[in-house]
């Protein structure tokens, strides 16, 4: 065939892949308008202050924090934040509400029916469930090339979230669960369900939670869910910290190395007096908080530990170490933790003065 042969050949090949595209779309949309009216969703823009504009959708690479409370969330969101295109926040407490209240509508046979009677459908709901979360994921802080929610307990809803965000990863905290019933308690963090005058309970508590998450993560995928261990990124916080950001595909930045030097800067590490990590993160990486549950627990509680929290064997933790060996420290947070301790005194005065104004009685209630 000559060349312009070839050329007419194309020509008319591409016309008829144009003709049937074409006439496929007007299929489908003609199909939807005989079921009901067709949303054509709007394009949403936020403009920083350098004036550059971010756009922001649902099929955006949003990135999830989750876990326990005072599992390490709130440290792994700093570390985040300290990275020049990532913005977390602090826990927007909204974003688990929507999704609770979303959940109690689908248990309630009698709510379903009115929602449906009412043409609000299972399609309806999520496309608004998904424009809530989205738009208080968007606007409730800075903009960035890439956002991030830490809410610890949206965990629990990481197989919907993955589908309401087909692009969005999870990080999933884990720490030695009695370490984070030891920091509920002594710390009054109000949970929802949990006894903090019972470390039995809370212990039980614990499993039921940690046992929910990970199944989650699981059915999400490991492509798209992370466990990370609270013990190991603060021992080792390079090298977990590269392997983070790879699974998220950010490239590497010494900053997240540093998150304490960024505290309350523009485009930095913004953080909430009403979140109770927060007088922890102001400090670089330490291991100070690793074993304070050690000594703390009732005698009966140590002795049946490994009945009453199975999810400690099942995510690698030995139940009768008292005291535990998580792993030998990286010379970095050797560095850090000799500072902490040398200089408690200023660091004390640096967390009084980032609380002021907040309630030392008052805790901050979560909801499971």
């Amino acid at each position: 065939m000559s060349r312009g042969g070839r050329r007419w050949a194309l020509l008319l090949g591409a016309s008829l892949l144009f003709i049937y595209i074409t006439y496929k779309l007007e299929s489908c949309t003609s199909s939807k308008v005989r079921d009901g009216p067709v949303m054509l969703p709007k394009q949403n823009y936020v403009v920083g202050n350098d004036a550059k504009v971010y756009q922001y959708d649902r099929s955006m690479p949003l990135i999830f924090i989750g876990g326990v409370p005072r599992s390490g969330t709130t440290l792994m969101r700093a570390m985040l934040d300290a990275h020049p295109i990532v913005r977390c926040g602090q826990e927007t407490r909204v974003i688990p509400r929507i999704l609770q209240m979303r959940q109690h509508w689908l248990k309630s046979k009698k709510e379903t029916m009115r929602l449906e009677e009412a043409g609000v459908n299972n399609e309806v709901v999520d496309a608004a469930v998904a424009a809530f979360c989205l738009e208080v994921i968007a606007r409730h802080g800075e903009p960035a090339e890439r956002l991030c929610n830490k809410d610890p307990l949206t965990l629990k809803a990481a197989d919907y979230l993955s589908t309401l965000f087909p692009n969005s990863k999870f990080i999933f905290m884990v720490r030695d669960g009695r370490a984070t019933v030891h920091s509920i308690i002594s710390r009054k963090v109000t949970i929802t369900g949990f006894d903090l005058s019972d470390y039995k309970q809370c212990m039980t508590k614990w499993n039921e939670a940690i046992k929910t998450m990970y199944e989650k993560c699981l059915s999400v995928g490991r492509s798209r869910c992370m466990i990370v261990y609270y013990e190991q990124l603060v021992l080792h916080p390079g090298q977990w910290l590269k392997k983070i950001l790879e699974f998220l595909d950010i490239e590497w930045n010494e900053a997240v190395l540093h998150h304490e030097d960024h505290i309350n800067e523009p485009g930095g590490v913004l953080l909430s007096k009403v979140e109770r990590s927060s007088d922890q993160v102001i400090k670089p990486v330490n291991v100070e908080a690793l074993t304070k549950w050690v000594g703390q627990f009732p005698k009966d509680v140590v002795k049946n530990m490994a009945t009453i929290a199975p999810m400690l064997s099942k995510l690698g933790y030995d139940p009768t170490a008292n005291p535990p060996f998580y792993g030998e420290p990286d010379s970095i947070v050797k560095d850090n933790t000799r500072n902490v301790k040398e200089k408690a005194k200023d660091w004390e005065e640096r967390a009084a003065e980032l609380l002021k104004g907040f309630p030392a009685d008052e805790d901050s209630a979560t909801q499971s």
